[in-house]
């Protein structure tokens, strides 16, 4: 395994240049993601974004489980193998349908939220792109992130070109293989297609872990640029998040405040209630920023306005190398969603 682990490794950092959705809790994030003008693949990265990460300022201290991903915690963002910049935060829209949906992509970006997670099985990427649209936010400041379903996969030209009509926003920043299925791989090169046309600009996976990384990367040409897995105290996957870094793919993490049913429990955790009276914040901030401080982008979902603002405020305190370990020793290895 091993032998095969480092071949796949130097496979992909040859190929490499730089450096995963759902929650139906309460809770969000904020700022923006400045899209690259054309469409690139992991094996050149573009000279802007070279020369920006050349001129970026000095970070925080070096987290082990971050590796190569650098998050920039000025602008909030973090850039891509693709190229392109993505917002380190941002709004999961599982369970969020019509109205509701607007209206909470809406107060997003109202406060200043620039990540929009959505997918083809929460039933709402017209909403999302209604919100959209309708924002008055340039198109390239929002970094809008869709999924294919694996009942989609047998025909991913027809469902790439469903999801652009949907969202109807020109084009779409990200689009994942939402979980492994059936002709994954002829679905993802399908994504490499798109990506060579200009309608998506970026690519990546949901619901893949080590194993499956590893049957995977080989057959397709485009290393992902994120991997999004279920990410959240109770569940930290410490052995998986270094393993995608390593290949220089970022990490977003669904389900952050644990999950339908395990949001009480997770935010009234001794803890971190500790730690969030220490520092004047909420548990869900503490975990939220938990998670940034590991190298894991966050998608919390709400349809709560005040959530959704109090969870853009990450960036005006730090959690100390004590306070993190806490954290880390809350890890109970309990999945709380079946993929």
């Amino acid at each position: 395994m091993k032998k095969f682990f480092d071949l796949v490794l130097t496979f992909s950092l040859a190929f490499t240049m730089t450096a995963c959705g759902n929650s139906a809790q309460e809770v969000t994030a904020e700022n923006s993601a400045a899209a690259a003008t054309s469409a690139k693949t992991s094996t050149a990265v573009p000279e802007k974004a070279e020369s920006k990460s050349e001129s970026k300022p000095e970070r925080q201290e070096e987290n082990p489980l971050k590796n190569n991903i650098e998050f920039d915690f000025e602008t909030k963002t973090v850039t891509l193998n693709s190229g392109y910049e993505m917002p380190i935060y941002g709004l999961g829209t599982y369970s969020l349908t019509g109205e509701e949906c607007v209206r909470s992509v809406t107060a997003a970006l109202e406060n200043g939220v620039r990540l929009i997670d959505t997918a083809y099985m929460y039933h709402n990427e017209e909403s999302v792109g209604e919100a959209v649209r309708n924002s008055g936010i340039p198109r390239e400041e929002i970094f809008v992130v869709t999924k294919l379903y694996p009942n989609q996969f047998s025909d991913p030209e027809a469902a790439i070109e469903q999801a652009l009509e949907k969202l109807d926003i020109e084009y779409i920043d990200m689009m994942l293989l939402h979980h492994p299925g059936t002709d994954d791989v002829k679905a993802y090169k399908a994504m490499e297609n798109a990506v060579s046309e200009g309608k998506i600009r970026s690519i990546g996976l949901s619901n893949w872990y080590v194993e499956e990384l590893e049957d995977f990367l080989p057959q397709v040409s485009i290393t992902p640029a994120l991997v999004q897995n279920e990410i959240h105290p109770y569940y930290q996957e410490n052995d998986v998040i270094p393993y995608i870094h390593d290949l220089g793919i970022v990490v977003q993490g669904w389900y952050p405040l644990g999950g339908r049913g395990y949001t009480k429990e997770l935010l009234g955790d001794e803890v971190i209630s500790e730690i969030a009276e220490a520092h004047g914040k909420s548990s869900a901030q503490v975990i939220l920023r938990w998670n940034l401080q590991k190298g894991v982008v966050v998608i919390p979902g709400s349809s709560n306005p005040d959530h959704i603002k109090e969870n853009t405020e990450l960036f005006d305190f730090e959690l100390t190398d004590g306070e993190m370990e806490k954290i880390n020793a809350l890890d109970r290895n309990e999945k709380h969603d079946w993929y």
